[in-house]
């Protein structure tokens, strides 16, 4: 970890985007969605964020949120356990609108503004839970210093496709580095600085656009900051060249984690030096039976497997019967699948219970999705 920062605030949208992957956000907020084996999308930034040395964090929820807490307690996993910063869970509610739910992150921001003016942090850093990466802030914070930027977007070159990518933000620069244009979720496709929703900007900066906000009745962010009031601001850019992920639909989650199954992408996220923590639970090993049979899968503790599993993720707890067949596949934690069970292209939720003899069967593109609890 890098020293201590107390001079940066990180903020976390936990349910930022919900609405693009429904089908798993249903019941869980982004932020708890769970990811590669035995990880949530919310350990990314939250590890982000320590390994940079930033000991202060919000989490900002919204709804469903009761596995969130359970999973991020009192961030103990994270070293946020502690007097001085450590790890706050903001209020999911719109004070302005009669208690209702934030509608943006600037309705979001000013809900919970009386939290960050009781900071002592002179920079808030933003960040979303559906953008998979590691990152160390320092380099980026020091260039939005240097610049004297108002705002820093930290974007990704890689290849935009509107028909696969749903929530895109693509940003365009001019020669000094300075934002030019925004556009959201364009209908292009091609090479693209592709803006991973992480912002760097001065809580004084952060301070004039919510109250902006709060007196205009505006709250989203990017339509009304980026490209309605851009040129009011010195907005710049800082570029991540490491491996990320956006999870934006089913189908690019089922991609996402497919893409650990590759070692040479899993070894360009998962870093020695840039750790990922998450939540440490007290399972036993995995059990393999005499006739099990892995093959190219990531296989978490607690499981017992007694058929045959390949190119799969496996989540904790994960139960699979003899003469069962698991390929390309995501099995989430507690989920059961019987014996002379074929599963292919499929996603369970947690919990799912596979009777014997079933066949599951989706596609690559469209893979089969089993909902929480379910009983197939």
């Amino acid at each position: 970890m890098s020293s201590v920062n107390y001079n940066v605030l990180g903020l976390i949208f936990a349910s930022m985007h919900d609405s693009n992957i429904i089908e798993l956000t249903e019941k869980r907020t982004m932020g708890s969605i769970p990811f590669g084996g035995r990880y949530r999308l919310i350990d990314f930034p939250l590890s982000n964020f320590v390994n940079s040395g930033i000991v202060e964090v919000g989490v900002i929820t919204k709804s469903n949120y009761a596995s969130l807490l359970d999973h991020v307690g009192s961030g103990r996993d994270w070293d946020l356990s502690r007097k001085n910063g450590g790890l706050h869970l903001l209020p999911p509610y719109s004070q302005k609108y009669n208690g209702g739910m934030y509608t943006g992150r600037l309705d979001a921001l000013r809900n919970i503004w009386s939290c960050v003016e009781h900071s002592k942090a002179q920079y808030v850093i933003m960040a979303n839970c559906d953008v998979v990466t590691t990152i160390d802030f320092a380099p980026a914070l020091r260039q939005h210093k240097e610049s004297n930027a108002d705002i820093t977007l930290i974007y990704s070159k890689g290849m935009y496709d509107s028909k696969k990518d749903k929530s895109g933000t693509i940003l365009e620069f001019n020669e000094d580095s300075t934002l030019k244009n925004v556009l959201v979720s364009p209908a292009i496709s091609g090479e693209c600085c592709q803006w991973l929703e992480m912002v760097i900007i001065g809580k004084d900066v952060l301070d004039k656009i919510v109250h902006y906000a709060d007196t205009s009745n505006v709250s989203s962010f990017t339509r009304e900051i980026l490209q309605n009031r851009k040129d009011e601001y010195k907005i710049m850019g800082y570029e991540h060249k490491d491996f990320f992920v956006r999870i934006d639909s089913t189908d690019n989650y089922y991609a996402a984690n497919m893409a650990l199954l590759d070692a040479d992408k899993r070894n360009a996220l998962f870093k020695p030096d840039i750790p990922v923590y998450t939540k440490v639970r007290d399972s036993a090993p995995a059990k393999y039976g005499l006739e099990s049979n892995i093959k190219n899968s990531l296989i978490a503790d607690g499981c017992v497997i007694e058929g045959t599993v390949e190119n799969s993720i496996i989540f904790r707890g994960v139960k699979i019967g003899k003469d069962t067949v698991v390929k390309n596949s995501i099995i989430m934690q507690g989920t059961v699948i019987g014996n002379d069970c074929q599963v292919v292209n499929v996603i369970t939720d947690k919990n799912v219970e596979i009777s014997d003899g079933k066949t599951a069967m989706g596609s690559d593109l469209y893979p089969m999705l089993l909902e929480k609890n379910r009983v197939f």
